[in-house]
């Protein structure tokens, strides 16, 4: 027999037909009701038991999120609280689950916990609710804009740009970052001369040539910036070599610096006494092991036997992020790497979805985006998903008019389809402040506050009205904000927040911000005073979880783009595609960018983004 569905039996019951059903227990009651639910919907389907017509042990091993299925008659339910159930024949078990060892049980657990149990918290009613309405927003995105006329583009996860300008971004590369390959610097030929003249020193007498060595330093050093060639005392190194005096590089070189290309190391002077007896003859197995093991992975095996007594600190040992900062003179050669150029993970379509914007209209992304931000909070996560429409000849007025029907849209179609999984979250919100103060509970339980957002327009203000709020408020005036409020400073969450749950009461749209923290490609405004210049961007800030859209009408003019990109210090050949869009056919448009996870947080009600997202990557978390 074919299996059927929980919600196709619920929907469309067929009273007295024989059906199949299989899933995971919620429930085993007097032995006799089992509450099943197979994941198809939220309500589970009771199954009926005449425990006395099956083996005893077989009813033993029906525990709480056991798998089992059941054949039998599917009829009117006897009691309360479901309308049909299934009559036991046949019970088979598919999937024990013993309860002594398995991590969930059937009762009220923290989220915290459930997070620690990820790879089970789906079968939970919160969890389950949580990611049906996930899929459900994933469908609504994609049938919006293609009841629309737009078009999906697929934009690259390994991106060569920095869209946002933040620096935070995961390296992509197959560089080996033990040994990975320098650019020919002067560093390069330093550490190398300098190698030889050490060399000499040692061949031609038991006692290092201090003069000679500091001699060849300051005639070879030219040029170098000794603080970023050695990060250790880096002041009283250049002000031996600018005034020498030899009786203190006597004493600096009882902590010798040995460079092991292209790393740097200090040998510390844990025991003075062993590094003046022995320095000539360790100097000598230093060079020997540079010639021999050229490799760091090698030096790093073998400095324990040839400094056993020795500490040492290495200097130049970064995150990958980091190796192109080795020094001005000292860059890894990305021309070895995979793609022949320093690439990273994405943390935008954006700048991709224009081009294909400025061809076909109007277009849309979806995907996962990726920023390397040491946030270990409940709004951040290391990987999460985007959505971004970009549309030609659009203007802010336009974008935030779009910006405003989609979420809407998106609202009014979870309160349509998924009113059971709501409700049961409602529920849940309004059990989990029962015992808040008042001032601390929502103002209105989860579903009023879905169906208030899409009854009423947004609030529409500039960056310059929402200080002045801010600075005429009681919060402000009383000192409880935690960060200031003046215009020139961005927004932070606290300030967005008073916005949208005290003074406006519903969500805000927040236009025209300072050009001074904006991303470059957003257009400047024409009518703005000098000191005070802003950009057409916007920003919807929602209740509970402040901004969930940030958008902006594009910079279209070649020339101040330009200049933007000069002003922030971004190498031009970066993005000399970009910039030919604007020289070639370019038009005003725009577009913005909706954190999806955000979005899934406002509709379930949920506060931490982790739990909104079945994988959540973030600071110190990668499992799964």
């Amino acid at each position: 027999m074919k299996r059927t569905e929980i919600t196709d039996i619920l929907q469309s019951p067929q009273i007295g037909t024989q059906v199949l059903i299989k899933g995971w227990v919620r429930a085993f009651r007097s032995n006799r009701f089992i509450s099943l639910n197979d994941g198809s919907c939220f309500n589970n389907l009771q199954c009926v038991v005449d425990f006395e017509k099956f083996d005893e042990e077989l009813l033993k091993k029906i525990s709480f999120h056991s798998c089992i299925a059941i054949t039998g008659q599917l009829i009117e339910s006897q009691g309360a609280g479901q309308t049909v159930e299934v009559v036991a024949e046949k019970i088979e078990l598919l999937g024990e689950c013993s309860p002594e060892e398995y991590p969930l049980q059937p009762k009220r657990m923290t989220l915290e916990y459930l997070r620690e149990k990820a790879h089970f918290r789906m079968r939970t009613n919160t969890f389950s609710a949580v990611f049906r309405i996930r899929h459900a927003i994933a469908f609504a995105v994609h049938k919006y804009f293609n009841d629309k006329g737009y078009y999906y583009m697929h934009t690259p996860i390994i991106a060569g740009s920095d869209a946002e300008g933040a620096g935070e971004m995961f390296r992509v590369t197959t560089i080996d970052i033990i040994n990975p390959p320098l650019k020919n610097t002067k560093l390069d030929e330093w550490a190398d001369n300098f190698y030889q003249e050490i060399e000499k020193a040692i061949n031609n007498s038991d006692q290092l040539h201090l003069r000679k060595i500091n001699s060849f330093l300051k005639k070879t050093i030219e040029g170098l910036t000794l603080e970023k060639l050695v990060k250790a005392r880096p002041s009283e190194i250049k002000e031996l070599l600018d005034h020498p005096d030899i009786s203190k590089i006597n004493n600096l070189v009882r902590e010798v610096y040995v460079i092991v290309r292209p790393k740097i190391f200090t040998i510390g002077n844990s025991n003075k006494t062993f590094l003046k007896d022995n320095l000539s003859q360790k100097l000598r197995q230093v060079v020997q092991l540079k010639k021999d093991y050229r490799r760091f992975g090698l030096w790093y095996q073998y400095k324990e036997k040839l400094f056993p007594s020795l500490k040492l600190t290495f200097y130049n040992i970064r995150p990958v992020n980091n190796y192109n900062q080795l020094s001005s003179e000292s860059e890894l050669d990305f021309s070895k790497d995979f793609f022949g150029k320093s690439t990273n993970l994405t943390v935008s379509g954006q700048l991709q979805g224009e081009i294909a914007a400025l061809a076909l209209g109007k277009i849309y992304t979806f995907g996962p985006t990726f920023r390397a931000e040491n946030s270990n909070t409940p709004r951040h996560l290391a990987e999460f998903w985007m959505i971004e429409p970009e549309v030609a000849f659009f203007d802010i007025f336009d974008n935030m008019d779009l910006a405003e029907d989609f979420v809407k849209y998106l609202i009014n179609y979870i309160l349509d389809n998924y009113p059971d999984d709501l409700a049961f979250l409602d529920e849940r919100i309004k059990q989990a402040e029962k015992n808040m103060k008042q001032e601390l509970r929502r103002p209105m339980s989860l579903i009023e506050m879905l169906r208030f957002v899409i009854k009423n327009d947004f609030e529409r203000i500039t960056y310059t009205d929402a200080v002045r709020i801010l600075q005429n408020s009681k919060p402000y005036k009383k000192g409880r904000f935690e960060f200031p409020v003046e215009w020139g400073k961005d927004l932070q969450a606290e300030h967005e927040r008073y916005l949208v749950e005290k003074h406006f009461k519903k969500p805000v749209v927040v236009r025209d911000y300072p050009k001074a923290f904006k991303a470059f490609y957003m257009r400047e405004n024409d009518d703005t005073e000098p000191g005070k210049e802003t950009v057409a961007a916007m920003d919807i800030l929602f209740p509970f979880i402040g901004e969930v859209i940030g958008g902006s009408q594009r910079e279209e003019r070649h020339s101040v783009l330009l200049e933007r990109v000069k002003a922030q210090g971004i190498p031009e050949e970066e993005l000399w595609w970009y910039l030919e869009l604007r020289k070639f056919g370019g038009c005003p448009h725009s577009g913005f960018g909706l954190g999806f996870e955000r979005m899934v947080q406002f509709i379930t009600g949920i506060s931490n983004i982790r739990d909104v997202i079945a994988f959540p990557r973030a600071t110190g978390t990668a499992e799964f």
